[in-house]
């Protein structure tokens, strides 16, 4: 004897018509429960009444589909399939199978078909990917992670900012941390200083492939392939590593996570709300935090070297970038004209490339083979400045600065104030340097 298998519908179905022939349950309210017509209704009380349940079973049920492709255009596609295309995925295969050997299949009829051959996994039964732990650096100094997180560390007390932290890899130890408006080149180099100048020289850094840290364009300024921090470094005998994902520097990553929580109370608790008063009394944290959470080593041995004589970190942190001097001995910078001295050394500088300074406090100079050169800033004339290129990390701080030069504007020249009726040329910039 045959076993008749029924589905969940056909089931609730034969609940249903019970109930109606045994007088619990009115047509009217089986039309309502069931969503079928009464006419429905009285077709399946009929079938039931003279064939029993099995009439209520899917007559289709076990036969071939009336779309059902020929089996000779399966085994001519899976043909196709093994001997061109069988790294192929499904939705690849059946494009290809389209475009040049028109076999118009669908992607999930051909990957039905690939399953059943082998030729793919479905993904319900693959295994899972292992994501195995990278282990910790065995000695101190060895690997430092560096990275900086933007984030309303004051909360609502000041704008967003960001964190810079230093963080060892071989003990999750917090070495350097400080608070910055956005991440810099000039900022990672104040930061590195402070660094160096307690704990000596770490082997190698490991950071995000931020521009900071890398160059993505090949022909960039310099052609050297190194950004201005990579410089320093090199300078310093120190290697810096960019990881492919985030997931590659998890101590730092979920060091922020904890730091996100826990160091925006702490400074809530101690009614810090500027960045010089937060960076003053982050040591404190540093230590109470390292003597929380971090890790004893697995050799005592630190590789920190200390600094040399010979490491000017005044002159290795800044920023150093080649400019032509023209037959005036002048040159272009940052948007400024440098004008140098007419000194006879000077005057043999035409058309030859020096190098322009520019240091973290704000000062700059003019070096050609070492030697600093005399200049004086001639300010240029702008009508129209171009629109600046600003990195997603630096947007906030850029507006917040937009936003403050343009309320110290005079009132003639605030965007849409009656008094303001031309525009005007700008003859003066607050951010050159004093000549």
């Amino acid at each position: 004897m045959a076993v008749v298998t029924m589905s969940d519908q056909e089931f609730s179905r034969l609940k249903m018509l019970l109930d109606v022939q045994a007088g619990h349950l009115r047509i009217a309210d089986a039309v309502g429960v069931s969503g079928l017509g009464r006419r429905q209704i009285f077709r399946l009380l009929k079938g039931f009444r003279e064939h029993g349940a099995v009439s209520l079973v899917s007559q289709r049920r076990g036969r071939p589909s009336n779309r059902r492709l020929p089996s000779s255009y399966r085994d001519l596609a899976i043909a196709l399939v093994k001997e061109r295309y069988a790294d192929f995925g499904p939705t690849l295969a059946a494009e290809k199978l389209r475009e040049l050997h028109g076999f118009g299949i669908s992607r999930e009829t051909l990957r039905h078909w690939m399953i059943e051959d082998g030729l793919w996994i479905d993904r319900r039964r693959r295994l899972p990917s292992v994501h195995q732990p990278r282990n910790r650096r065995e000695c101190v100094g060895e690997l430092v992670q560096i990275d900086g997180s933007d984030h309303a560390w004051f909360e609502d007390r000041r704008p967003r900012c960001t964190l810079i932290a230093f963080i060892d890899d071989a003990t999750s130890r917090l070495m350097a941390l400080r608070f910055v408006a956005a991440e810099t080149t000039f900022d990672y180099f104040r930061t590195t200083r402070a660094y160096l100048e307690r704990w000596g020289k770490p082997v190698a850094f490991y950071s995000d492939k931020f521009s900071v840290f890398r160059v993505y364009k090949r022909d960039a300024v310099g052609g050297n392939g190194m950004t201005q921090f990579g410089r320093a470094l090199h300078e310093l005998d120190i290697d810096i590593i960019c990881a492919n994902s985030p997931q590659a520097k998890g101590r730092i990553e979920r060091a922020f996570g904890t730091l996100q929580d826990r160091l925006v109370k702490e400074l809530r608790l101690a009614g810090i709300d500027t960045i010089e008063a937060a960076n003053a009394w982050l040591p404190h944290f540093m230590d109470d935090h390292n003597r929380r959470f971090a890790k004893p080593p697995q050799s005592d041995v630190d590789l920190h070297r200390p600094l040399a004589g010979s490491d000017d970190l005044t002159e290795i942190f800044a920023t150093r970038d080649e400019r032509t001097v023209t037959s005036n001995l002048t040159l272009h910078y940052d948007r400024m004209m440098l004008i140098l001295e007419p000194t006879p050394q000077a005057r043999l500088l035409a058309r030859k490339r020096i190098m322009v300074v520019n240091y973290p406090d704000g000062r700059f100079a003019l070096q050609y083979r070492g030697s600093d050169l005399a200049f004086r800033v001639f300010d240029k004339i702008r009508t129209l400045e171009q629109a600046p290129i600003i990195e997603n990390k630096r947007l906030g701080p850029a507006l917040a600065l937009i936003k403050e030069r343009q309320a110290a504007l005079p009132a003639h020249q605030r965007r849409l104030d009656p008094a303001r009726y031309k525009h005007r040329n700008n003859l003066e910039t607050p951010s050159l340097p004093a000549t």
